[in-house]
């Protein structure tokens, strides 16, 4: 099948390799402007730019597909390709309805949640910050409401207890990959369903910089879902003796507490009390201008106070 490729960052890269592995043509690929990054401000390509450029794909980057000279130029493009279907997976901009309705198969998005549950920029992190035992991965056709469209297929992923929004990030990008391959071959065969979705629904909103400090006064458990949903990107923060102490891993303690939510209950463990008494233990952190360590090897050099509040 003739198809263009939509997408970004790293969760899409699997999606695009296994199209390429299972025969598809892949005519050419969208995806986000290049963008300075970290601390040396150094322009960086995208992830799926990087990879059809290692496999001679045209690359397109337009600013936007809505309006302005970047969207008439990708929809004469887009037409002059004339793709049998478009794949989009977290490619970062809205396709107005002239592109939507332009291939044979429809534009076919592979979304990292059990749909309608969880439409939005980020179903992964929200998903276990919420506490959720089970996710996965949709394919739906696409339409111009955001994450509304037919579903097509899906498949589930178990949530564990302590599995991170990385760890979870590669398992659905994974199954993804497989996920859009066999719906590809049911749109050609003629076998693909259109599910409308219906029931419960929720919005995984974009993560801000300004929720990720943590917020002890909520319970143990919730603190914990936190900042394990956040590692290893953003990460979740707090700060120690007015000093930023990013926290990557946690796990919840036995130990109960009558001080104030943010206390250090328990210096050897470094754990600390929540809104409910219960506590949670730091196991993996980085120190403001420091290397990311266990909080074991951090504790060696650093000497805390029982009582000591964070934040």
């Amino acid at each position: 099948m003739k198809t263009v490729f939509m997408g970004t960052p790293v969760f899409s890269l699997s999606c695009l390799e296994a199209l390429l592995d299972a025969g598809h043509e892949v005519a050419a690929v969208f995806t986000q402007p290049d963008k300075p990054r970290n601390r040396g401000k150094q322009i960086q390509m995208t992830p799926v730019k990087e990879c059809a450029l290692k496999h001679d794909i045209p690359v397109y980057q337009p600013l936007s597909l809505r309006k302005g000279e970047d969207a008439e130029r990708s929809l004469a493009v887009l037409r002059d390709i004339a793709p049998d279907c478009i794949v989009v997976v977290a490619y970062g901009q809205i396709l107005p309805r002239k592109i939507l309705e332009l291939p044979k198969y429809g534009c076919i998005n592979v979304h990292a949640s059990l749909l309608p549950k969880y439409r939005g920029a980020a179903p992964m992190q929200r998903c276990i910050q919420d506490g959720e035992k089970v996710t996965g991965v949709t394919t739906m056709y696409m339409a111009e409401g955001l994450d509304t469209g037919d579903m097509i297929m899906k498949t589930e992923v178990a949530i564990t207890p302590e599995m991170t929004g990385s760890e979870l990030h590669d398992l659905l990008s994974a199954a993804g990959a497989e996920l859009i391959v066999k719906t590809l071959s049911a749109l050609e065969d003629g076998t693909a369903v259109r599910t409308p979705q219906t029931g419960d629904t929720c919005y995984a909103a974009m993560i801000t910089k300004e929720e990720l400090k943590l917020d002890f006064t909520k319970p143990a458990e919730a603190v914990h879902n936190f900042i394990r949903a956040m590692s290893d990107a953003p990460c979740t923060y707090t700060f120690l003796d007015g000093k930023r102490l990013k926290v990557y891993r946690a796990a919840l303690s036995g130990m109960v507490s009558s001080a104030p939510a943010g206390t250090v209950a328990d210096p050897e463990k470094f754990a600390v009390v929540c809104g409910d008494g219960r506590c949670v233990e730091f196991t993996e952190i980085q120190p403001e201008g420091g290397k990311r360590m266990d909080a074991a090897s951090f504790l060696r050099g650093k000497k805390l106070e029982k009582g000591a509040l964070l934040g």
